[in-house]
């Protein structure tokens, strides 16, 4: 008898395992390799669990996430108006968590000898519609008679949103003559290959491959200041210093006890922030790890960062939100 039930215990432990609720993000790949990463270390923990990360980009990843296709959404920017009613039409309710900062780093090839530093009103003069800028010496005239080679974020990108934003005064705007991706590896690879290159992307991608890549310094009115962890954590890296973002559908929290357990996971677990670290980003105080995860428990739902000015100060928003939800 005792035997039976030790195999009786033993099978219904098993049938729970292969009873638990798959999880399932897409979004923005910027974003990607911080919750794959984290999704490993959930899984040495929880290998009954599977975790289903994709990237269509943070635009394309809404699409999917406001009709209820998946679970969580990877975001590089905060989630629009346009993107929340999407969301409210059909019924789905979020919570959004920042995870991270990033440095939207602008790179050029490791031969590129003169481009060390432009300034945002050079960037722009590049990047802005309609620019006439084709050449190098067209940026400055004692940078060579090259052709000026471009690679950036595609349109449904979170990155692309935020650069040109920053960059160009209005989300969306930008020259048509460059090479676009949705894939970060797609536009390393081309910077890479190319001694006339520049493309932008996130900070993580430049730290895999920086001995393949040169970040520019960029001068936002206060001298040269290039990508690192330390600018980009306390913002002096402007104006392409940002958090990053996960947003968690409330349905899926409710029905899934495998996604509560996977968000509490990355909140809390210090093996997750050791993941998150190793991605190259850059992670968020304490403070905000914890404030984020009272929202997730209180079920605080909707966006307090959509329409907040890049550089405003994300653990006082977060301190706000957190004395509202008492």
């Amino acid at each position: 008898m005792k035997r039976l039930f030790i195999t009786a215990a033993a099978l219904l432990g098993l049938a729970g395992l292969a009873l638990a609720q798959p999880i399932r993000g897409d979004g923005s790949s910027t974003v990607y390799p911080i919750t794959q990463a984290v999704a490993e270390e959930f899984n040495i923990a929880r290998p009954d669990v599977r975790v289903t990360v994709a990237f269509s980009g943070t635009g394309g990843g809404f699409k999917k996430f406001c009709v209820g296709e998946t679970d969580l959404q990877n975001a590089s920017r905060p989630i629009t108006k346009a993107e929340m009613d999407e969301c409210r039409k059909n019924g789905v309710e979020f919570i959004e968590i920042p995870v991270a900062f990033d440095g939207l780093t602008v790179v050029v090839n490791p031969q590129n000898t003169w481009a060390q530093c432009l300034t945002v009103a050079e960037l722009k003069r590049i990047w802005e519609p309609d620019s006439k800028v084709t050449n190098w010496n067209q940026v400055r005239p004692s940078f060579p008679n090259r052709p000026l080679v471009l690679y950036g974020a595609g349109t449904d990108s979170g990155t692309f949103d935020y650069f040109t934003e920053a960059i160009n005064g209005k989300a969306k705007a930008i020259r048509k003559d460059y090479f676009p991706s949705e894939d970060d590896n797609v536009l390393v690879r081309g910077v890479e290959g190319n001694v006339n290159a520049m493309g932008f992307f996130g900070y993580a991608y430049y730290v895999e491959e920086r001995g393949k890549l040169k970040a520019v310094s960029v001068d936002n009115g206060k001298g040269c200041v290039a990508p690192t962890e330390a600018t980009i954590n306390n913002g002096t890296y402007a104006p392409l210093s940002r958090p990053l973002f996960i947003y968690v559908s409330v349905k899926s929290l409710n029905e899934k006890r495998s996604l509560q357990d996977f968000v509490n996971f990355l909140l809390t677990n210090s093996r997750a922030r050791t993941a998150i670290r190793k991605t190259g980003y850059v992670l968020l105080p304490d403070e905000a790890y914890r404030i984020g995860k009272v929202l997730v428990d209180k079920r605080v739902k909707g966006s307090v960062f959509s329409g907040i000015e890049p550089g405003t100060p994300l653990v006082e928003i977060m301190k706000k939100l957190e004395a509202e939800a008492k």
